[in-house]
């Protein structure tokens, strides 16, 4: 009989090593395709991985100051909040997101404020004011639907700005998963309309 509960104890420990590796591959193949994604957008390599205090994924270009991580976490808490009020249930963890933190093509607007961006392929903002010549300078860009991703731009100050990124992106992904008529109302600013979507 104790030869069988160490047997018995012995399977257990290989079954959850095994299911742990299975999700690590799992997770390690997600994550190559989210980053192969963020580099096509965005023309940057992401060596450096960390977390945001409350356990957001974070992929970027340098090292990432900490007011910076503070910011994304308060960028969601404040999503989460009013995705609460809104009853939605879905996608309200912080380890449900994966940031990019991405080089800044630009640091200021055309008015000279300060605003980190990054450019990307015009599509289907082409021909409207936002169109630079092929491309348009966007403060964040959803990545991935499911699992949640998104990229921003490397942030040195107002990190409220960061924050209020990580909220307007996340929004997106939170409308995803909790209300997709909403979500295709609002998830092509092309037509009008801009953040904060929910109030």
């Amino acid at each position: 009989m104790k030869k069988l509960k160490v047997f018995l104890r012995v399977v257990s420990i290989f079954a959850v090593v095994f299911i742990l590796f299975q999700n690590a591959a799992a997770q390690s193949r997600i994550d190559r395709i989210l980053i192969s994604e963020a580099k096509r957008i965005t023309n940057d390599t992401f060596p450096v991985f960390s977390e945001t205090p409350q356990g957001a994924r974070v992929y970027s270009v340098n090292q990432p100051d900490f007011k910076m991580l503070k910011a994304i976490d308060d960028g969601l808490a404040e999503l989460f909040a009013v995705a609460r009020k809104h009853q939605y249930r879905n996608r309200l963890n912080y380890s449900d997101y994966t940031i990019f933190i991405a080089k800044a093509d630009r640091t200021k607007d055309g008015n000279g404020q300060y605003s980190p961006d990054i450019a990307v392929a015009a599509a289907q903002y082409a021909g409207t004011v936002y169109d630079q010549g092929g491309y348009i300078y966007a403060a964040g860009m959803v990545l991935a639907k499911n699992p949640c991703a998104f990229v921003i731009a490397e942030h040195t100050k107002d990190f409220q700005r960061a924050a209020d990124v990580a909220r307007y992106e996340g929004e997106h992904l939170v409308l995803y998963h909790n209300d997709r008529k909403l979500f295709n109302k609002t998830a092509d600013h092309s037509q009008g309309g801009g953040h904060p979507i929910l109030r």
